[in-house]
């Protein structure tokens, strides 16, 4: 299944989900009027006196009807009450679950290894770098990932998987969390949380109705006819509560059991190895504390954790049974292999060698072929293999060690930004700078230029990387500081009076991370386009691609005709038609919004055509790859690093200038 697959599948899951809530709130609702009906019924003169029901019910029949009301709006209220509050993003989950951020610039060997581990993963998926929690009060194995999108996403591992797994296994279980990222697992997650308490929240209604009715002693002393009343309510509102639970239960295993297969199988795709992701699977079993969640309740969430979280098992359980998981990566595995896990005998001690991650030095990552390029693009989508995280590890280990530093400052991360935006001709510095001085003050625009002289020195391979390093550091930062930001970064790259597309096109990954992360409910909200303005948004992509790095006219109409053909039936017999430097960045804006409620299928078909365009020639530019990158972000289909064949391995379309 590939990346576009796994999209349209979670879209038909959540369409199952829907079907399935309102099924079991119909029944809630009709146990809750019946609980009611029968509780008044049971304690009113009509029965004492042994009169009709039927004439009961025509007389409470609008009684009955605002109960009925009343508990749809309460459980549809509570799922809207839920979703509002996980709308902020996966770091309130996170949190929620008693998650302690890790520092960007933190000094403790375990949490820099995870922090590198996290990095390099999400460089070689070309994603933003999420924000990272320890779950300290947790000593079992397990991890989640939570949020809407990859700019507001958060990874969370609890302090067992710290302590007790080595590299290679944190690094399976992290790629088995970008699975879920990148498949649109995270996003189904989080839903799902919303929709269940709604579900569950009637349980906790009669729990409190209850706990009222017996508080000082008021059921033996009420004179109040009616207290027996409330108190059968409140008995049969917890029952259905427990039959909430079950629903819950039922629909986060028929979700979640399927997804975790196909994430254990990612992680190995990934990694190249079966023995992470087996390893800490195998340290599960063989952990006393096993994956079991103590001080955070695990109802909510089991169904987004890499273990169980509970225990759980049959019918309920979110999770596959562990040993068949670990079969599925190692057939020859039994009950009688698990390992013995003691905690002192943790990887901890060797975390201090391990955080400083891979070697240093650059090598040739993953390669394609100019000639299959459409085809190479879009099935790398959201699918990074091993080759790309072992080139991320190099990557980032090579970044220049000042820069990196100002990545994951929470001040100078925000100053290293504006330096990545200045003109690297020069032509345009001079009155960049007097911008930044007269917005930053002279000694922040000081050390602004001082970043921007040593990333003139660097390879522009280290750009893009750089950004995303820095997201985490950027996203702590109020939200007028980043709508400053932003602001700013619009001046930094039309203070020329034109607007370079290297330029635009880290502005524009800038700012769908940046918007991702203060609205992470920001794609759900898009208005679907009309299917003409559809078609013209597309083609005009595969225009402005077909113009970048193809030198006459005819080479772009080539170009132009390659991508149009992979459009199928959207492109019709639109002709090329050249666009000016000028008005090429609002064209890409225009069209990238346009196309935001695009299916997976529609969207392969985009990627393929845009690729194609830029290939034709055989070679991609510096400008042509980063264009690419920049749709796939802003249509949430994260792209790793793209490689051409040549002689020092880069990557696509860079290059030192």
């Amino acid at each position: 299944m590939n990346f576009f697959e796994a999209q349209d599948q979670a879209r038909r899951t959540s369409r199952w989900l829907v079907f399935m809530y309102i099924a079991a709130t119909a029944l809630i609702v009709l146990g809750v009027t019946l609980i009611v009906g029968a509780a008044l019924y049971q304690f009113s003169p009509a029965y004492r006196a042994g009169g009709d029901i039927g004439l009961f019910v025509s007389e409470q029949r609008g009684l009955l009807g605002l109960t009925a009301l009343a508990a749809t709006a309460l459980i549809l209220g509570a799922s809207l009450y839920k979703s509002g509050l996980l709308a902020s993003g996966g770091g309130r989950v996170a949190t929620a679950m008693g998650g302690t951020l890790v520092a960007a610039d933190t000094a403790d060997p375990l949490r820099r290894r995870l922090r590198n581990v996290v990095e390099e993963m999400a460089i070689a998926s070309g994603v933003p770098v999420p924000e990272i929690y320890v779950l300290e009060q947790e000593a079992g194995i397990n991890a989640f990932a939570a949020g809407y999108s990859p700019g507001d996403a958060a990874v969370a591992v609890t302090r067992g998987t710290l302590e007790l797994l080595d590299r290679d296994e944190l690094q399976g279980v992290v790629a088995h969390e970008f699975s879920h990222i990148l498949n649109g697992d995270m996003r189904l997650n989080i839903r799902l949380m919303g929709i269940l308490f709604g579900i569950m929240i009637l349980g906790l209604l009669g729990r409190m109705i209850l706990r009222g009715s017996y508080r000082s002693g008021a059921i033996a002393r009420s004179r109040d006819r009616n207290a027996p009343a409330v108190m059968l309510i409140g008995l049969g509102l917890t029952l259905l509560g427990g039959i909430g639970v079950l629903f819950a239960r039922i629909i986060k295993a028929g979700v979640s059991r399927q997804r975790e297969y196909l994430a254990d199988a990612s992680a190995v795709q990934f990694t190249r190895q079966t023995r992470g992701i087996a390893g800490a699977l195998k340290k599960i079993g063989g952990f006393g504390q096993r994956s079991y969640l103590s001080a955070a309740d695990p109802e909510e969430v089991s169904h987004m954790l890499f273990g169980s979280g509970a225990r759980l098992a049959g019918m309920f359980a979110t999770h596959p049974p562990l040993t068949r998981r670990i079969q599925a990566l190692e057939p020859g595995f039994s009950d009688a292999d698990y390992p013995s896990v003691d905690p002192a005998g943790s990887e901890a001690g060797s975390a201090a060698r391990e955080a400083q991650g891979l070697a240093t030095g650059l090598a040739a990552a993953p390669s394609i072929g100019a000639a299959t390029a459409a085809a190479a693009v879009s099935e790398s989508v959201g699918r990074p293999t091993s080759e790309h995280v072992e080139y991320a590890g190099r990557l980032r280990a090579a970044l220049p060690p000042r820069l990196y530093d100002a990545a994951h400052s929470l001040e100078l991360s925000y100053l290293l930004v504006l330096a990545l935006l200045l003109d690297r001709d020069g032509q345009a510095l001079d009155k960049q700078l007097r911008l930044v001085e007269d917005r930053m003050g002279a000694e922040r625009c000081k050390l602004v230029r001082e970043y921007f002289d040593e990333l003139k020195e660097t390879d522009v391979v280290f750009r893009l990387p750089l950004l995303e390093v820095a997201f985490p550091a950027l996203k702590q930062r109020p939200e007028p500081h980043l709508t400053y930001l932003l602001d700013l970064a619009s001046r930094l790259i039309e203070a020329d009076g034109r607007i370079d597309l290297h330029e635009y096109c880290l502005y524009r990954l800038m700012s769908v991370n940046i918007g991702q992360s203060l609205d992470p409910a920001r794609g759900r909200r898009a208005r679907k386009a009309p299917r003409r303005d559809v078609r013209q948004a597309a083609i005009d992509l595969v225009a402005v691609l077909a113009e970048q790095g193809h030198e006459t006219d005819e080479a772009r109409r080539r170009a132009f005709d390659a991508g149009k053909a992979l459009l199928g039936n959207w492109a019709g017999d639109e002709p090329f038609e050249p666009k000016s430097r000028d008005v090429t960045t609002r064209v890409i804006d225009h069209s990238l919004d346009v196309l935001l409620r695009l299916n997976g299928d529609s969207r392969r078909r985009l990627v393929e055509a845009i690729s194609a365009a830029a290939a034709d020639d055989g070679r991609l530019t510096i400008a042509e790859a980063e264009l690419i990158r920049i749709v796939c972000a802003s249509l949430d289909c994260p792209l790793p690093p793209l490689l051409l064949p040549g002689t020092d391995g880069r990557p696509a379309g860079q290059g030192t200038s």
